[in-house]
């Protein structure tokens, strides 16, 4: 495995990008930016499902509303989440809050599963209740602490995970002189004014 994640970020992809002084940060910006559209879309529909918020609309058409940006918010955060993990693949995988934020997506995927399968199914009984089924509320209050637990573990990933340079720059010596245009100590002072003739 460790050949594996050596060779992706050796990749010319990864290390243009992680050589580049804006693509990493631009790649991370838009990956905020994917994440909370998967985030504030998934919240609506949660929040409709606890009966907390948008009680007036029937859940499929909220539903069927949001769902277009929760999978192109999650296809963005997903590709500049795969794009920044090349860049030190290595560093990430063997990151602890990188393989709970894995395991959370996962949870989350199977939490969805869980309510197609089951509540979503019945939904024609429901979908104008300003309450749903209980089964549907647990689905939701679930989603909504594993979606947190994304963002968290994600914010986490940034402070623990470091990206290890390949050769440490030369230190530079400054001194003061150099600083404020003044000749060094030792070197005379080069007069101020025009040469006399």
């Amino acid at each position: 495995m460790t050949a594996l994640l050596d060779w992706v970020q050796q990749t010319g992809l990864a290390v243009q990008i992680r050589d580049s002084l804006f693509a990493f940060p631009l790649l991370e910006s838009v990956h905020v930016i994917g994440l909370a559209i998967v985030f504030g879309t998934v919240a609506i529909v949660d929040l409709r499902l606890l009966g907390l918020a948008s009680l007036d609309r029937p859940f499929g058409r909220l539903a069927g509303d949001t769902l277009k940006w929760t999978l192109g918010g999650f296809v963005v955060a997903a590709v500049t989440g795969t794009l920044m993990f090349i860049t030190n693949a290595a560093v990430y995988f063997h990151n602890v809050y990188f393989r709970a934020k894995v395991i959370l997506l996962v949870l989350a995927a199977l939490n969805a599963l869980v309510f197609e399968l089951t509540a979503r199914r019945a939904v024609a009984e429901w979908d104008q209740a300003p309450s749903p089924p209980p089964l549907a509320r647990a689905v939701a209050t679930l989603s909504l602490v594993i979606w947190i637990g994304v963002i968290v573990t994600g914010r986490m990933i940034g402070f623990t995970a470091t990206r290890a340079a390949a050769t440490a720059p030369s230190p530079v010596e400054t001194n003061f002189e150099d600083l404020l245009g003044l000749p060094a100590a030792g070197e005379p002072a080069q007069p101020s004014g025009k040469n006399p003739e």
